[in-house]
């Protein structure tokens, strides 16, 4: 689509009022992408408005506090420094959409049993600012959506609204986030960005707009293509990922070590075996492959996709039937065992639990062993004493690559536990590392036929 001369002419508006940082914004939901995008904005000068639906959220960040717990360099205090200069500010209230001018919307997307996207958060979204936005204000959606999203479910929401109102028709673009927990502000900063447009006039606007606070490459296309490219970069790294956990288990079962086999394989040019492990949590790639397929619309079936979501799924149950393998060995009662798990977030050194492949863990041994404990440094009520945890211990299964668990005191574990065995999905340690703390060491990708190398 390409726009009339009046619509130009108001872009270009827009773009002037970007450039000189008089354009207001608004942030519709302030979690692990609204909330930093926000204070970035805010910290080149633009006036942020934020709206999540969380109360004490934002209470906690009208107070200058960041509510993310884990590691996330820079982002406490440039909150903090972004609420005092009065750039930003959060409310539960739709209403100062009236007088903004650029809307992004970063609402959760998740999908169900069915592998179905479900759209509650952004079709609300999208009603209540479709009731108050400025007309003719330019909507971004942020959250990472099935390829046709923005035409099927944004589109028409917003039209509607702006018919009703008897307004200006809002403008409507699409930029993915590109972020991860522990890494939030450097991805926004450094990370490209694919700025999808419903014309090529509001894709510049959008190039223009996000050139205040991105350092990379911002691609201009159509809104479709940015939809796709989402969804695709998850899904290609959710298939290498699964072909890496694949590969492990082979591993195990031939009496190999992953970890010899992806560094030889790695020497060959053109070859990146991921790293394996326990499981694949998070927002984003256990959904958005299924995204990516969602977006055939029935027209053609995944075979790849599928296939590697089933892989990268079962390797919780895969560590829950090695640990029940491992206490039967032992003669112990299963009923009887007590089983500590070391990490509850789905990614090292964050708090963010959403997919959490130790909660899938646990699902599996709680109708089987005793007693399960949990530790994680970063997620309540799990901030304990990690010693204290796994004392009398039969089984320390190591399910997140925390910072802290790499130079935990391994002899002292040890020590603590009433069988010394240690399961590692992480490979946090080495075997030898392991032998002479005393540990009886297991681990995903490691045959045991490399037991004696220990």
């Amino acid at each position: 689509m390409v726009a009339n001369s009046e619509t130009i002419l108001k872009l270009q508006s827009l773009e002037n009022k970007i450039e000189d940082k008089t354009a207001v914004l608004a942030v519709i939901g302030l979690g692990y992408v609204g909330l930093p995008v926000a204070a970035m904005f805010a910290s080149k000068g633009f006036h942020v408005i934020g709206i999540d639906l969380k109360q004490d959220r934002v209470q906690c960040i009208n107070a200058g506090n960041n509510p993310i717990e884990g590691k996330e360099p820079g982002l406490a205090e440039l909150l903090k420094q972004v609420v005092k200069s009065g750039n930003f500010e959060a409310g539960t209230d739709y209403h100062p959409l009236e007088q903004t001018d650029i809307i992004l919307v970063d609402v959760e997307t998740p999908t169900d049993d069915q592998h179905n996207p479900q759209y509650q958060a952004l079709r609300s979204a999208c009603t209540s600012l479709g009731e108050f936005a400025k007309p003719g204000a330019l909507v971004i959606i942020e959250s990472t959506v099935a390829p046709g999203t923005v035409a099927h479910t944004v589109n028409p929401i917003l039209s509607e609204a702006a018919q009703m109102r008897a307004i200006e028709p809002f403008h409507i673009g699409a930029c993915p986030e590109r972020v991860m927990p522990g890494k939030l502000l450097s991805n926004l900063t450094q990370m490209s960005r694919v700025c999808g447009g419903e014309s090529p006039e509001v894709a510049r606007v959008m190039v223009r707009f996000y050139s205040k606070i991105v350092e990379a490459d911002l691609d201009s296309t159509d809104i479709i293509t940015a939809e796709l490219t989402k969804t695709a970069e998850n899904a290609y790294r959710d298939v290498n990922i699964a072909f890496a956990n694949e590969l492990a288990l082979i591993c195990e079962a031939s009496g190999g070590d992953f970890l010899e086999v992806r560094r030889l394989v790695n020497k060959s040019p053109g070859r990146n075996v991921l790293l394996a492990g326990a499981g694949v949590g998070g927002h984003c790639i256990p959904k958005d492959p299924w995204l990516l397929a969602y977006g055939t619309q029935g027209k053609f079936d995944p075979v790849l996709i599928p296939a590697a979501r089933a892989v990268n799924d079962q390797m919780p149950k895969h560590m829950a039937e090695k640990a029940l393998s491992l206490i039967n060995q032992m003669g112990i009662r299963e009923n009887e065992s007590v089983v500590s798990i070391l990490g509850y977030a789905y990614l090292e050194d964050s708090d963010d639990t959403r997919n959490s492949p130790s909660e899938a863990l646990i699902n599996v041994l709680a109708s089987r062993v005793g007693e399960i404990r949990v530790h994680d440094p970063f997620v309540q009520p799990y901030q304990h004493d990690v010693y204290e945890v796994v004392q009398g211990t039969d089984l320390v299964i190591v399910m997140v690559a925390h910072s802290e668990y790499k130079t935990l005191n391994f002899k002292r574990i040890a020590e603590s536990l009433r069988h010394p065995i240690f399961l590692d999905g992480r490979r946090i340690i080495t075997p030898s590392q392991a032998a002479q703390a005393g540990l009886q060491y297991h681990a995903l990708g490691f045959g045991q036929l490399n037991t004696s190398q220990a």
